[in-house]
């Protein structure tokens, strides 16, 4: 089996579509998401609505559960968060349709497979936290740790933003990186291709070029914070543009 293992699309369907293109020349079966469909981009309902209709195996992300608490926490979160993310929570929730709330909410933090042998967990972060970020920079330990409590073969994250394939106590970690936002400076989008075979697994990270100027050109359209256009336009977070901005 051929899987596109993707993750982190936040709002962002020119790299997503150009993911999804992709993947189909190289002729994937299935299409595994771990999460944050919504958050920064201009397009958070129809980015819902392609994953939809190309009927990907999806849990929910962390970034796509506190904008779905945003109603409930958008007073606390105006005195305690940057103006720009209390900002983004607001878009993202206000520009969902009701469809496309209700699809979020029920969707699972995690999933369970067994492929071609393997028993598969797809999660947002980590098995411990959806907010925990697995990295290259991870402790050994800690990733033993987490390989005992995953109870799977084949741990399928995301939340950091980067790509990585580990091993650790028998267990393959692979980390997609991010399809719409991501945060080493190289602005293509992020994904992985995995090859599941009885006894064999195989896997590959992407970095796909996309119509970049089509995303700001909609973050610009829609008023929203410069921040978020140069975040696309430069492959940072929100953080390191404004940190970049204020130095």
């Amino acid at each position: 089996m051929k899987v596109a293992l993707i993750g982190d699309v936040h709002a962002n369907l020119p790299a997503l579509e150009a993911v999804l293109a992709h993947a189909r020349e190289r002729e994937v079966e299935a299409i595994w998401n771990v999460g944050d469909f919504v958050g920064y981009g201009a397009f958070p309902d129809e980015v819902v609505r392609r994953l939809r209709q190309v009927e990907a195996v999806s849990i929910v992300g962390n970034y796509d559960l506190k904008v779905l608490k945003f109603p409930h926490k958008q007073e606390k979160w105006k005195q305690s968060k940057q103006p720009e993310k209390w900002l983004a929570f607001k878009w993202a929730y206000e520009n969902l349709s009701d469809e496309s709330r209700n699809y979020l909410s029920s969707l699972p933090q995690e999933v369970r497979l067994e492929i071609a042998g393997k028993s598969i967990l797809l999660t947002h972060a980590s098995p411990a936290s959806n907010e925990e970020p697995l990295t290259t920079d991870t402790p050994q330990e800690r990733m033993q740790e987490l390989a005992h409590l995953a109870q799977a073969d084949v741990v399928v994250c995301g939340h950091s933003h980067q790509h990585f394939v580990r091993q650790v106590g028998g267990v393959w970690f692979i980390n997609t990186g991010s399809v719409g936002r991501s945060d080493d400076g190289d602005p293509r989008a992020a994904y992985a291709i995995l090859r599941l075979q009885p006894g064999r697994l195989a896997v590959r990270h992407f970095r796909v070029a996309y119509e970049v100027d089509s995303a700001v050109m909609a973050i610009r359209q829609h008023e929203l914070p410069e921040a978020f256009a140069q975040m696309i336009l430069r492959g940072r977070s929100l953080d390191g543009v404004i940190g970049a901005n204020e130095s």
